[in-house]
């Protein structure tokens, strides 16, 4: 195992009045807190700039731009090919608030956002992000606002990591998060311990959630049935419980294939996502429902809501509430801007067990989509969480991580952002557009999510269709994998492997180290020993295990 500095996973999501100390104590930034005035630091041409200290003592970097856009100063460092760098800062603004992001031109003259935030007047932001440098020479970073302001900037911080040191952290956190140590005894007659007897181990349904997309199609192949139920534990309908599938025509609906859907999963083991509620999307709206005016409108939704969330609660393991409304507004729009909080608390009435999710695009995926940044994210969930009678709501984060080239250190960033809300978070869309590199890059996210110690489950975006897939397909017509599928199934591999038998001690105790999930246990002894041959019992393995005993007993 690589040994390194340790990845520190530390992020805020409050305004304070003062800055928390940078992250690695600076990483490769010099006077990252500004105690030298602004030695280390350049000042563009067009750029005024000064240190200026808060009441408390603290200092920071103050910086006036000419016009727009506002930017701040700047500092040039040594960067290594085949590296990634871990981003952080505490930003504040002069007045009002202004998106900013954390860009780095590269040795080969790239402009790359490695991340962004809303920073406010009278209180500092952290932004956390991170970028990947392919060659080396000297880099620059600094940050750039959207509107006329003046920008403070304090606690700068950016650490490197190379390729192996950031595979072994991400190794070593999903050791901690998906596996335990768990401590075993095999007893006889009375307690006695079963001394070299066979403890053997077989793993019945893996506790971590990992899903795809799933279509009608499956409800008349066989073998595609057969493809699916053999891999994956979750699934999510790619249209069919949407709203335009049940109710295309008004006061019609017609849940057939979403029923059979259902149960189909359900007797293959594998549980539902609730995919979705409603869509914030103008274009996925029917003729029909654009025309409605707004009292008309809120009828409409509340039947909705109602036919499907009372269909299928207690069935389902969450809902999508109000899809990508980050992005999109339709019903904002014409509702006014509680629409969204406003169904959120109606589903919870109904069906008030299941995880609730924002899902959204481009959080994870994109440095630059101002829209769905993490900051942006946070404070959505938060205007829904503060609508009246939403405050008990069990609330999940739903980053849908549809990728082109993935910027893996701007991913764990956000996801560490994004843990601050204290919810579950899912990735639930994950794809990777087509290309030369496409399995390396699902390999990477799919890694990088399953090593998050915040992911509680991953859903793939792969739904199988004859005549081509939306992004990503796993496998062929004949349901042969291709190169993004032998991924997968590797992964599944890996991530599934544990010790399948051990021998106990003379005190009859036995240790395994295994992965979350639910195990039969199988004690068989030694021939010479006078107790009958076998003792199963069912297990269940999660975090609380580690380091605990269980005991399967034998019977004279």
């Amino acid at each position: 195992m690589v040994q390194s500095v340790p990845y520190d996973h530390t992020a805020s999501i409050e305004c304070l009045s003062n800055p928390m100390r940078p992250l690695y104590n600076g990483g490769v930034i010099k006077n990252s807190k500004f105690d030298r005035g602004l030695t280390d630091w350049s000042v563009p041409w067009d750029v005024k700039a000064t240190v200026s200290s808060s009441p408390s003592g603290n200092k920071f970097a103050e910086a006036t731009t000419d016009g727009q856009p506002s930017h701040t100063v700047y500092q040039t460092v040594q960067m290594q090919p085949n590296t990634h760098y871990s981003l952080s800062a505490w930003l504040q603004v002069s007045a009002g608030t202004a998106n900013v992001k954390a860009v780095i031109k590269t040795p080969d003259g790239q402009y790359v956002a490695a991340g962004a935030t809303v920073a406010k007047a009278g209180c500092w932001s952290m932004i956390k992000g991170g970028m990947t440098a392919y060659s080396s020479g000297l880099g620059q970073l600094y940050f750039e606002a959207d509107a006329a302001v003046v920008i403070w900037v304090d606690s700068v911080s950016l650490q490197p990591f190379s390729f192996a040191e950031w595979d072994a952290h991400r190794q070593q956190s999903a050791g901690r998060a998906r596996r335990s140590t768990v401590r075993m005894a095999a007893r006889g007659p009375g307690g006695t311990p079963a001394a070299n007897a066979t403890v053997s181990v077989e793993l019945l349904r893996p506790a971590f959630p990992l899903g795809n997309a799933m279509t009608r199609e499956i409800l008349d192949i066989p073998a595609y049935e057969q493809w699916f139920a053999s891999r994956f534990t979750v699934a999510t309908f790619e249209n069919e419980m949407k709203w335009y599938s049940t109710e295309p025509s008004r006061g019609n609906e017609d849940y057939g294939v979403a029923d059979a859907m259902l149960a189909l999963a359900e007797r293959r083991g594998i549980r539902v996502r609730g995919h979705n509620v409603f869509w914030d999307d103008q274009s996925t709206q029917m003729a029909w429902v654009r025309s409605l005016g707004p009292d008309e409108l809120r009828s409409a939704m509340e039947r909705r809501l109602r036919s499907v969330v009372s269909r299928y609660a207690g069935r389902v393991i969450g809902w999508d509430v109000v899809n990508e409304n980050l992005h999109w507004s339709f019903f904002e729009g014409r509702l006014g801007p509680d629409a969204s909080p406003a169904a959120y608390r109606r589903v919870a009435e109904i069906d008030g067990a299941a995880p609730l999710f924002m899902n959204e695009f481009n959080t994870v995926e994109q440095p630059m989509d101002m829209a769905a940044m993490s900051s942006k994210y946070v404070a959505k969930m938060n205007q829904i969480r503060a609508f009246p009678g939403n405050g008990g709501l069990k609330l999940a984060v739903g980053p849908e991580s549809h990728f082109r080239t993935p910027h893996i250190p701007f991913m764990r960033a956000t996801l560490d952002t994004l843990s601050q809300l204290n919810v579950p978070i899912w990735l639930t869309e994950i794809d990777v557009t087509n290309g030369p590199n496409q399995a390396q890059h699902l390999e990477e996210v799919l890694r990088e999510g399953y090593g998050h110690p915040s992911v509680d489950g991953m859903v793939m975006w792969a739904a199988w269709h004859a005549q081509g897939c939306y992004v990503m397909c796993l496998t062929d017509n004949d349901f042969k994998n291709l190169a993004v599928g032998d991924v997968v199934d590797k992964l599944i591999a890996e991530w599934r492997t544990h010790p399948v038998a051990a021998t106990t001690d003379a005190d009859g105790l036995v240790e395994l180290d295994l992965v979350h999930g639910e195990y039969n246990v199988t004690v068989t002894h030694h021939p010479s020993s006078p107790l009958v041959p076998s003792a199963v019992r069912t297990l269940t393995v999660e975090a609380s295990s580690s380091a605990s005993s269980s005991s399967v007993s034998g019977k004279v």
